[in-house]
């Protein structure tokens, strides 16, 4: 993962959030003929609405290719995860809830 195009995403996603100043960014990357992707949606939409300190952001790497720019991704989804500060995250997760829940824990100590 290129390291400053990872720090762009966040602060970009992080200025995109209104109200209070987020205590992280969580951002999901996919794409729309990923299988996989899609069924996951739902547990990135519910853990959004769960964690409302936290600003989450759904990329579509072909719809938005000039914000992701050459960021080698390996496998779908892949996820970066930050504090606001520190990435704590960056590479693919097993696409299920129990797994995002325990990454986004380590967010709130």
């Amino acid at each position: 993962m290129d390291p400053e195009l990872t720090r762009t995403l966040i602060r970009q996603t992080l200025e995109r959030a209104s109200g209070t100043l987020p205590s992280g960014a969580v951002i999901c990357l996919c794409a729309a003929w990923c299988g996989v992707c899609r069924d996951y949606r739902a547990v990135f939409d519910e853990a959004a609405r769960t964690h409302p300190s936290l600003v989450f952001r759904w990329i579509d790497v072909e719809d938005e290719a000039e914000d992701v720019g050459d960021l080698d991704i390996a496998s779908f989804p892949t996820l970066l995860v930050s504090d606001g500060q520190t990435l704590l995250h960056a590479g693919p997760l097993v696409p299920q809830a129990a797994h995002l829940l325990r990454l986004l824990k380590n967010i709130a100590r």
